[in-house]
């Protein structure tokens, strides 16, 4: 008995239900990008970013708002809601002091913090199997993050305007589903906004809408169990290592909130080149292995004068097996196909 039939006749099935060959292709894709090392990427630099972003949002706002405390404290309460638990970790109080000093500071931080921008968009290129020559260079990687980090911070400020007038009629559970509308939006659109400006310029926006919902959802589901999370780690543990227990905890959040966008952004590669069926194991027969494992290759490209061609070998037959046989549709004799 074939140890292997099991599996075979699961890539026979897939071939018959896509619903079931499409989140197998995706599986299947992440490893094969090693996006979970890409996510784990992107996590460490979130969270190095994550401070110094907040030390300029919380600065600038301190500046502009010092007239409105109850707008600037809606805020810092909404940032609160989206990062879980890093108000313990993080000192909500604007830098003050002379201007020129500040400023430097300011711009000091906001460039150490486009660490995560990078680190996303080297992801997306690696998952859409961009060759390294046609990425964007040093200085048009940094304009796109300052981009989106400027887009993320103008959504953010008009999601917790909208969230404060949803909810301030609302009590109790309506305060409660309202604020999970607004954020599900909200992040539905600054995920938008992030995949069209971290992919590459020929893929159509339309393309990208259904990572976006993914995505959005999975934001969604984390911010609401984030705190509950972070809470139960913390809470049996003595106040001389809550505050460790609170960073790992939080490194361990931005890691899963990473992989979850990773294969969001990984669907819709699968879904837009039909990379389905997906081989569970043996060599990479089918078209959709072989489209995935060229496009891999082709990454490395690193010139204008550097191409990469890719070819596959026809699975080695064993000595002793029967060679298969055709027969004419004429009722002819069977003949081996290698003649």
């Amino acid at each position: 008995m074939d140890p292997l039939a099991p599996i075979k006749r699961f890539d026979r099935f897939q071939q018959r239900h896509p619903a079931v060959a499409v989140p197998m292709a995706v599986v299947k894709k992440f490893g094969n990008d090693s996006a979970s090392n890409l996510a784990a990427l992107v996590a460490y630099y979130a969270f190095f970013s994550l401070f110094p972003l907040l030390l300029v949002f919380v600065t600038v706002l301190g500046y502009v708002l010092q007239h409105h405390p109850g707008t600037l404290h809606s805020i810092e309460n909404s940032v609160r809601t989206n990062f879980p638990a890093v108000d313990k970790v993080f000192d909500f109080t604007a830098l003050h002091g002379h201007l020129l000093p500040l400023v430097i500071g300011l711009v000091g931080a906001f460039w150490s913090g486009l660490g995560v921008t990078g680190a996303a968009q080297n992801a997306l290129d690696t998952i859409w199997a961009v060759p390294q020559k046609e990425r964007p260079n040093f200085i048009k990687s940094k304009l796109r993050g300052i981009g989106l980090l400027l887009a993320i911070g103008v959504l953010f400020l008009i999601a917790t305007g909208a969230s404060g007038l949803v909810s301030g009629g609302l009590g109790g559970a309506g305060t409660t589903i309202a604020g999970i509308a607004v954020s599900l939006v909200a992040n539905a659109v600054l995920f938008l906004v992030a995949f069209r400006l971290m992919t590459a310029s020929g893929v159509p926006t339309r393309k990208l809408l259904i990572g976006v919902a993914v995505a959005a959802v999975f934001w969604t589901i984390l911010q609401a169990l984030g705190g509950l999370y972070l809470g139960h780690v913390t809470k049996h543990m003595s106040p001389a290592y809550a505050t460790v227990g609170t960073v790992i905890a939080l490194l361990v959040w931005l890691h899963l909130g990473a992989q979850l966008t990773l294969y969001a952004a990984e669907l819709n590669v699968v879904l837009e080149r039909r990379l389905w069926p997906r081989s569970l194991i043996g060599p990479p027969v089918a078209p959709a292995d072989q489209q995935t494992y060229e496009a891999l290759a082709k990454i490395e490209e690193r010139h204008d004068s550097e191409h990469v061609d890719v070819s596959f070998e026809p699975p080695a037959v064993p000595p002793d097996a029967e060679k298969p046989t055709a027969t004419s549709d004429s009722g002819g004799v069977s003949r081996p196909y290698d003649e």
